[in-house]
């Protein structure tokens, strides 16, 4: 016991405990909230329980640039026209830079779908390298 009270080891038993809840911290905040999801799991969704992503910027924005197969559903009409939206398959909010689009998801998983907002929004997207597509 005294070995580990002595001042040397105490500084480093005090360094890996907190490191140790650095590298815990993301892990356990994510796990909290599980409302976002990164640009590849975003991708391996849409891969493998065909998510759909809707885009709930104004049209303008929209129409700048998007996610290919993005659909337009403005955040302000999201509610009214989430019925529209499949129940068996994710949907995945996109906005521009991921803080409208995490509100957005309470509003989605109220009526039972199943929502996740893209981490990052389209400026995520974009930093991973991923295209954007024009919508005429």
């Amino acid at each position: 016991m005294d070995f580990l009270l002595s001042q040397n080891n105490l500084y480093i038993v005090i360094i890996a405990l907190v490191s140790g809840g650095m590298l815990l911290w993301p892990t356990l905040t994510k796990g909290r909230s599980g409302n976002a999801v990164s640009v590849q799991e975003a991708i391996q969704l849409a891969n493998q329980r065909q998510a759909i992503f809707v885009d709930v910027r104004t049209p303008e924005q929209y129409k700048a640039g998007s996610i290919a197969q993005a659909r337009n559903i403005p955040a302000a009409e999201l509610a009214a026209k989430a019925a529209a939206l499949p129940k068996n398959k994710p949907v995945i909010l996109v906005c521009d830079q991921g803080r409208e689009s995490a509100r957005a998801v309470a509003a989605l998983r109220k009526q039972g779908l199943e929502a996740v907002s893209l981490e990052g929004g389209l400026r995520g997207w974009t930093q991973g390298g991923l295209p954007l597509g024009k919508k005429a």
